[in-house]
């Protein structure tokens, strides 16, 4: 059984920065073509993490924010992988904060469910909507924010992150649950102290 050839995608996703350049130099139209996911090679650089690669594409003006065939960006993938090189390299050069996926779920989402809090960090300090709720279904919408899922993972700091920004936590979801009732009883008391010291300082 032969080994099949890694593809351009599997050589940006591990990060093989001089092979793809090779390529790109033998095949201009590489660098914004798609594979069967409506993936470009700048999707699966910052998936891997690989911000030379991501700086390389960018530099040959491929565009910051193309969309999968799941409306994934390469911002959004960054976040979720938690790649924090690659997500500030994306917001510099104007990587839209708050794209969402066909379900809805965006970078910061994404972040705050994963236990990235200098993602989250990043992407708030860029504006991002700290209520925006996601789709997953347009039939079973969830209607969750980034509180609620930083809540029900129990993400504690970036929950009091969140809070701190702005998040609403008695916005109610599909289920009509706030992301208080989906936190642990020290958390919530933690997030209504917040919320308390910041009615305070306004």
């Amino acid at each position: 059984m032969t080994q099949q050839e890694p593809t351009v995608y599997d050589l940006a996703y591990r990060g093989r920065t001089a092979a793809v350049k090779i390529l790109l130099n033998e095949s201009e139209r590489l660098k914004t073509q798609t594979d069967n996911n409506g993936r470009m090679l700048i999707h699966w650089a910052a998936l891997g993490g690989h911000d030379d690669l991501v700086r390389h594409l960018l530099s040959l003006d491929v565009p910051v924010d193309p969309e999968d065939d799941t409306n994934m960006t390469p911002l959004i993938l960054a976040a979720s992988a938690g790649r924090e090189k690659v997500v500030n390299t994306l917001l510099t050069e104007g990587a839209d904060v708050n794209a969402t996926t066909v379900d809805g779920h965006s970078a910061l989402q994404y972040a705050a469910s994963k236990n990235w809090k200098a993602i989250c960090m990043a992407l708030l300090e860029k504006d991002a909507n700290v209520n925006i709720a996601d789709k997953r279904d347009q039939r079973d919408a969830y209607g969750n924010t980034p509180l609620h899922l930083a809540c029900e993972e129990d993400r504690v700091e970036e929950a009091k992150l969140l809070v701190a920004r702005g998040a609403d936590p008695t916005i109610t979801n599909k289920e009509r649950k706030t992301p208080l009732d989906l936190a642990s009883r020290g958390l919530v008391r933690q997030l209504e102290e917040i919320k308390r010291e910041t009615a305070k300082s306004k």
